[in-house]
């Protein structure tokens, strides 16, 4: 009898390490479909380092719960899990991380080619506006936090708009409203720009492209649509120039200084010219390219208001 149980028990034991055996075997042949000899993952990786996205410089800021789901990688995949929009993310994280694989990607959910996908594409409800919704197709990633946190209040009963803050203005990222001919300030009237009708793909297409670098540089995929030559620099110096025109005209009035607005009450012209200014020079910063017809308009408008 207890040469059957021992014989039982051994046979037991080596059906246990036969099946975990295997199970890491299977593992190991799932993980080879991205962990293989190639540069697939640390080129992308080393690409990464060079982009603003992936240097951290600003991940610590997401132990705050009003800037986590946007400056902290791992509070972002969270807030995506949940639902939440960046203003709805009710606290910080406790251990914030920069934008990186699993920031973006579903790294390690199947251990197969499909954890490349991205968290999310679903169309974005940009919250700063009543039923204005972003659909950029892969974009749509980004639009989550590439949107306006605020509009421009409205002006007082003697027509004057407060500047509250030395960080007043539309907050970072605003570039999917930008895209669409929305956010300044004024009654300049905007349009969905060319690159929101017309690149499937809008934020991945033109800065990650066709050979998926991912260190965000904006003419990534530009060749697809332009020739080679295209002017694109030049209109871009224009709009610097307006840009340069409209800065020096807000120091000359004192609502700008040191790279912030100053805190006053304003003429309401006056002010909405400030937020555009930072809408478009410092937030934006694409010099026109997201959408050239509303960048100019609002640039022209705001120093005609202001001379």
């Amino acid at each position: 009898m207890q040469t059957r149980t021992r014989f039982m028990a051994v046979m037991f034991t080596l059906v246990v390490l036969l099946m975990a055996t295997s199970s890491v075997l299977a593992q190991e042949i799932s993980c080879s479909a991205c962990h293989d000899d190639s540069t697939l993952i640390t080129g992308k990786q080393t690409s990464l380092s060079d982009a603003v996205h992936g240097t951290g410089e600003a991940f610590g800021r997401g132990t705050r719960a009003g800037c986590a789901g946007c400056h902290s990688g791992g509070a972002f995949s969270a807030m995506v899990a949940q639902g939440l929009t960046p203003d709805t993310v009710e606290v910080g994280d406790p251990n914030p991380t920069r934008q990186d694989c699993r920031t973006c990607h579903q790294v390690h959910v199947t251990n197969t080619e499909a954890d490349w996908a991205l968290e999310t594409t679903a169309p974005v409800a940009l919250y700063a506006f009543e039923n204005k919704t972003f659909d950029g197709g892969k974009g749509n990633l980004c639009a989550n936090c590439h949107q306006p946190r605020r509009v421009i209040a409205a002006a007082d009963p003697n027509d004057n708009i407060a500047v509250t803050s030395s960080h007043w203005g539309p907050h970072h990222g605003p570039q999917s409203a930008m895209l669409l001919g929305m956010g300044g300030a004024g009654d300049v009237a905007g349009t969905p720009s060319f690159h929101s009708k017309m690149v499937t793909d809008t934020c991945v297409t033109c800065h990650i492209g066709p050979e998926m670098k991912h260190n965000f540089e904006a003419k990534a995929g530009c060749s697809d649509c332009h020739a080679e030559d295209f002017d694109l620099d030049i209109k871009q110096a224009e709009v610097e120039a307006l840009i340069v025109e409209l800065g020096e005209l807000l120091e000359a009035k004192g609502l700008y200084h040191d790279g912030h607005p100053v805190v006053g009450l304003y003429p309401a012209a006056q002010a909405q010219a400030l937020w555009n200014y930072i809408f478009i020079a410092v937030e934006d910063g694409s010099l026109g390219v997201h959408n050239p017809d509303y960048t100019r308009a609002l640039l022209e408008a705001s120093i005609a208001a202001l001379q």
